[in-house]
């Protein structure tokens, strides 16, 4: 539908966000689906076919559940749904174009403090005590081998610093483990980890609050590498324009969103662990340790606020292409954001590719303008904050590569670079519990399997820059060729052009 980019002014909560993208023609209503396996076996089925144009599924009428307790799936897997949420050209089709005006975006983004009001629509109901029971809600079993049904895939987790008080939020996947009692699983590395870690040497507890069906814009940052010490409430209303709206969540006192669909609080003691998983992982493996599950501490629920006829997000993690299209757009345009603030100069494009998982094989696209020039943007791409967490593959192209085109990057790279002198190593770097390169073995028995980590391959598919300016020519035809066959070929070839 070609509405008028003014009919689509910031959204109020995701409510708002939902109306819109259906008057966009991006939402896809599926009734009748269960909760065991057909909702994220769907989802999952959608996503890979469709590869960035799939439509997000809302599903109602669950069996089991009272008609508008429903659940969405794919929430930002499109260019235009992503240009909802951040208030960007929604004409823009191409992912090239939107991962350039992302980063323009951040460019010039200033940070917007959360604004704290007395009353959210999240508070109409309130569940304490024996009232609470999560199983209310229509949580899914995402995969066939997984240990159990995960109300948090799509989510944003919140927590606070216990020395100076900065407020967190981290997507950390959460498995449920009974009417009242969650699992928590958080990578090390992470800063809602470092905050659990704090709490637990010293032996206190950690207060947690879990904000499901948030505000798309505060959920997608709260999956990203926003810089230490800044709160995901305060990118997130850069990235509106507007501040988030908070309350006091009754029992923890942590500021929580207004307007979310769910927020469930409580807290994790320090000695306690329960078996959690496993469960079918972003990298498209269940590599936490394989099949068996993981000792992980357990969020206590002490109170439940939702609103009437809530919405569960959820993600649908699996082997890519699939669900990880907003994750690629978004890390892409961070990662062109950090590098060019931190002095890389004349780059025209960053991809982080699907196929990696959003996170494993990272493109930059540069003019180069002097020696070292491809080795900096590729060391820098593969450390910074978008970029370090696993990043195990960085590749750095000349700028008439499609960084986005996965067949252009490996003809660069086939046809490049010469293995010897092309490719640079980082050893020791940081990994993840859910990185598969790291051994089973290792995961079961060390001592300390949260010391994982993952070598770091920067291969530079540049031209030498020594001989940049007498590279050989490429064979293909002419922009000026080009426009004239199409012009006289048009109506002859318009079924396949």
């Amino acid at each position: 539908m070609n509405l008028p980019q003014e009919a689509f002014a910031t959204c109020v909560d995701l409510r708002d966000w939902l109306e819109k993208a259906e008057q966009l023609g991006e939402l896809k209503v599926v009734r009748g689906a269960t909760w065991d396996l057909e909702m994220g076996g769907l989802s999952e089925i959608v996503a890979r076919e469709a590869k960035g144009t799939a439509p997000a599924l809302l599903f109602d009428d669950i069996p089991g559940f009272p008609r508008g307790h429903r659940a969405l799936f794919g929430q930002l897997d499109s260019v235009r749904r992503l240009a909802l949420t951040l208030g960007l050209d929604l004409q823009t089709a191409e992912k090239r174009a939107c991962a350039r005006a992302c980063r323009d975006k951040l460019n010039g983004m200033k940070l917007i403090a959360p604004r704290k009001v007395e009353r959210g629509k999240v508070q109409e109901n309130l569940a304490q005590g024996d009232d609470i029971d999560l199983f209310k809600f229509p949580v899914p079993r995402h995969h066939e081998q997984d240990g159990g049904r995960y109300i948090g895939t799509a989510h944003c987790v919140i927590t606070q610093d216990p020395d100076d008080g900065w407020v967190n939020l981290g997507t950390y996947r959460c498995m449920l483990m009974g009417k009242d009692k969650i699992g928590l699983h958080m990578s090390p590395g992470r800063h809602g980890r470092t905050m659990r870690d704090k709490c637990f040497e010293r032996g206190q507890p950690l207060k947690v609050a879990v904000a499901i069906g948030a505000d798309p814009a505060l959920f997608l940052a709260s999956t990203m590498a926003v810089t230490n010490q800044v709160s995901e409430y305060e990118f997130a209303g850069g990235l509106k324009g507007s501040a988030i709206e908070v309350i006091e969540a009754p029992y923890t006192k942590l500021p929580v969103p207004a307007h979310a669909e769910i927020i469930i609080e409580g807290e994790c003691h320090p000695t306690e662990r329960q078996d959690e998983g496993p469960f079918g992982e972003w990298a498209g493996y269940y590599a936490n340790n394989g099949l068996a599950p993981v000792k992980e501490p357990v969020i206590h629920v002490k109170s439940v606020l939702f609103r009437n006829n809530p919405i569960l997000t959820c993600a649908q993690p699996a082997r890519p292409p699939g669900y990880h299209f907003a994750f690629s757009m978004f890390r892409s345009a961070m990662i062109w954001d950090e590098i060019e603030k931190a002095g890389v100069p004349d780059v025209r494009g960053v991809w982080c590719h699907e196929a990696g998982a959003s996170r494993l094989f990272n493109v930059v696209s540069i003019k180069q303008r002097y020696a070292g020039h491809a080795r900096q943007a590729g060391l820098l791409a593969s450390q910074c904050s978008s970029g370090v967490y696993i990043g195990r593959y960085t590749v750095v192209v000349d700028d008439d590569i499609d960084e986005s085109n996965l067949g252009e990057v490996i003809w660069a790279i086939a046809t490049r670079t010469d293995p010897v002198t092309s490719i640079d190593f980082a050893r020791r770097s940081r990994s993840s519990s859910a990185d598969p390169m790291v051994s089973p073995d290792h995961k079961s028995t060390s001592s300390n399997p949260s010391a994982v980590f993952t070598s770091k391959a920067v291969i530079d598919a540049c031209w030498p820059y020594e001989w940049k300016d007498r590279a050989y020519p490429v064979v293909q035809v002419s922009a000026e060729l080009r426009g004239e066959l199409l012009a006289k070929w048009a109506e002859e070839f318009k079924e396949v052009l």
